[in-house]
């Protein structure tokens, strides 16, 4: 049997693992046992992967970038220290037993991997030249894998120019989105906005957010219907709870994709927790917060609008939101728009949005060409089994 130790570090990170693996399992010649080791948080159910080592929930999500030292230190205080002391010994003591280590995100995730000591591939979803190179240190960790896949072909050229076995076969954020149903009844009919609050601790908070902006929009247009995403590993019912805080009289769901509908004057959502590519198929335009989300819209040619947090007196709801924001607005270009936080000033953005089909085609065919082709799960996997 051929074992495979997945390395992720992040809810997206962990659903790009799950389907490769699932490409493993359709290529595989031969029996694989396939593991995965969340290095942030409890990872969503996996269809192909066994979870294992130690984990634990950290209030930033794993989002601690450009000296965010705050969301560094309420980590500390949350047991990073001990956390990493036991990821990396389990790594050392169990890396033998596997014969492939494959370190999905970035760079922190692939340094962890090599201390396993087996063959290491690199699966980068963080960095593209089109946000920001991948540094030098960065370099040489990933002159270290065995192979290196990353976003675009553009990112690719720019590692091997500096002699980094670098390849770009797909995107697999692009892949993420096969094999949704597509929507029916209700949701195939009329205008839905997609809403987005992420699958970190801050969607809660995202999701009021993004519900004041939903009620503003319908007191500008008369009516506005959301499908609010529940991400898995996030409870509903905290979900429903922040919106009947807000004043929105709730209903039970269908017990099947709807786990709850609400509603505000001429505002209604539906908790949507279904399948992802079903909600955006459904939407008409995607409000997110998220992240890898956020991209899957893009990927499918949905305009993304994002509620900016920068400002005089704006508190930032998550850990490096702002940073995180702005990466995504250089990366997806064109395809997504930052709106003010105000949700009047977003409804109005929002509403002149809808109302402009030239800017709307504009959105819809870059997210496409920044996002790329599928097929990077299959090549990956096969990479994977050599």
């Amino acid at each position: 049997m051929r074992r495979i130790l997945f390395v992720s570090n992040g809810h997206g990170e962990s659903a790009i693992a799950d389907r490769i693996a699932c490409e493993v399992q359709a290529l595989a010649q031969v029996p694989v046992g396939l593991d995965h080791l969340a290095l942030v948080g409890e990872p969503p159910p996996s269809r192909a992967l066994t979870t294992v080592g130690p984990r634990r929930a950290l209030p930033s999500g794993g989002l601690v970038a450009m000296g965010n030292v705050a969301a560094f230190a309420r980590d500390l205080r949350a047991g990073f220290t001990t956390l990493l002391r036991e990821q990396t010994s389990f790594l050392r003591r169990e890396g033998v037993r596997y014969d492939c280590v494959l370190a999905v995100g970035d760079a922190y995730a692939l340094g962890l991997s090599l201390l396993a000591r087996r063959r290491t591939l690199f699966v980068g979803t963080a960095k593209s030249v089109y946000v920001a190179r991948y540094g030098p240190f960065e370099r040489t960790l990933l002159r270290r894998a065995a192979r290196s896949f990353v976003r675009d072909e553009a990112t690719a050229f720019d590692l091997r120019v500096d002699g980094v076995r670098a390849e770009a076969p797909g995107n697999v954020i692009v892949d993420l989105i096969d094999g949704a149903p597509p929507p029916a009844g209700e949701f195939a009919q009329g205008t839905w906005l997609g809403l987005l609050p992420g699958s970190r601790e801050a969607a809660y908070a995202d999701a009021v957010r993004l519900a004041r902006m939903l009620s503003a929009l319908a007191f500008r247009r008369g009516e506005a219907r959301g499908l609010l995403s529940l991400a898995p590993g996030l409870a509903a019912a905290r979900f429903a709870a922040a919106l009947a805080a807000e004043g929105w009289t709730l209903a039970g769901g269908d017990g099947e994709n709807v786990a709850f509908r609400a509603t505000s004057g001429g505002a209604s959502i539906c908790g949507w927790s279904g399948p992802l590519g079903t909600l955006l198929a459904a939407s008409s335009l995607v409000a997110g917060q998220a992240g890898t989300a956020n991209e899957q819209a893009a990927a499918l040619g949905k305009p993304v609008v994002a509620l900016d947090a920068e400002g005089a007196g704006l508190r930032r709801v998550g850990p490096g939101e702002g940073w995180y924001r702005m990466r995504q607005r250089r990366l997806l270009g064109e395809a997504l728009t930052l709106v003010p936080p105000s949700p009047p000033e977003a409804a109005e953005r929002i509403a002149a949005l809808l109302d402009d089909p030239a800017a709307l085609a504009r959105m819809r065919s870059a997210g496409p060409e920044r996002m790329g082709r599928p097929g990077g799960a299959r090549a990956i996997a096969a990479a994977a089994l050599l």
